[in-house]
């Protein structure tokens, strides 16, 4: 398998109308490259690009102009579909079959031998925490049940990629963390993690690096601890100390004995989020602002 996994190169979308005139640019001109074995997140607000970036990278949209590979193949390819799950935002599955036929099901569409089928059913229903309803039919699942079933059924094909749309959407938050350590695992398994989220501190938590979208276009890519480094600030980290070195501060805490280090301070992923967003905001009222006044 080639190091970068996904690549896109001047992808565009655009929507027109009935007489040809384009309606919305969903998708600016993306340039990206996700590697193998990374979690990698994808950000923007509502509109920005991501349900359109996905659905090119799946194969279930084309682009009108650029290119985009998944694992060295075209999207949509048979080869590459068999190699790649996905969890869509929206967990649309066959509401009258238990847990254990729905995978089953799923793992037939990919031929897997049956003996084989079995094996990765039971692993999976209980690597997403629903072995307690196994045989019990979808339409009594929860919402956060049936998130862990659409997760299980996403990895049914043991994929090198795998394309998350929320994954933690409608779980609590002991569900949520189980499943950031699914994802941390298959990390570790060498698997690669597109994920699309609104919850920024899942985000945070599991993403080796990340990008942020903006109206379709790029505005923001590189890793998360590099990110939501602040430059310039520093935190002094002390333990057990007493208000005079509070006042005198490091050459205070070393003389305490108190002294523990110092590390470059964080703004949250959130921050950083917000700011992107607030700052293309003002530009795209700043632009809009002279055709409003003339009109």
């Amino acid at each position: 398998m080639p190091d970068t996994v996904i690549e896109t190169h001047n992808l565009s979308k655009e929507y027109r109308d009935f007489w040809g005139n384009r309606k919305v640019l969903a998708l600016d001109s993306l340039n990206l490259e996700v590697k193998k074995g990374e979690v990698f997140g994808f950000l923007g607000p509502n509109g920005s690009g991501k349900t359109t970036t996905v659905k090119l990278l799946l194969g279930l949209l084309f682009p009108t102009s650029g290119t985009a590979r998944v694992l060295g193949l075209p999207p949509g390819s048979v080869e590459a579909n068999r190699r790649i799950g996905f969890l869509p935002e929206e967990t649309y599955l066959y509401r009258f079959l238990d847990a254990e036929e729905t995978l089953d099901f799923f793992g037939r569409l990919f031929q897997i031998p049956r003996p084989e089928r079995r094996v990765r059913v039971d692993r999976l229903i209980k690597a997403v925490g629903i072995d307690h309803a196994r045989k019990r039919q979808l339409k009594e699942y929860s919402k956060g049940m049936a998130r862990r079933i659409g997760l299980a059924q996403a990895l049914i094909n043991d994929p090198d990629v795998i394309f998350l749309d929320e994954p933690t959407s409608g779980l609590d938050p002991i569900g949520t963390r189980e499943i950031k350590d699914l994802i941390i695992d298959l990390k570790s398994q060498g698997k690669t993690v597109f994920m699309c989220s609104h919850l920024l501190a899942d985000v945070e938590d599991v993403c080796d690096r990340i990008a942020i979208l903006f109206q379709g276009k790029l505005e923001v890519v590189g890793k998360v601890s590099e990110l939501l480094t602040e430059e310039g600030v520093v935190n002094f980290r002390a333990q057990n100390v007493s208000p005079s070195a509070r006042d005198k501060v490091r050459q205070a805490l070393e003389a305490d004995g108190s002294y523990i280090g110092v590390e470059k301070a964080s703004r949250s992923l959130e921050d950083l989020f917000l700011k992107v967003v607030r700052e293309k905001t003002a530009d795209a009222a700043a632009a809009n602002r002279p055709e409003e006044n003339e009109s």
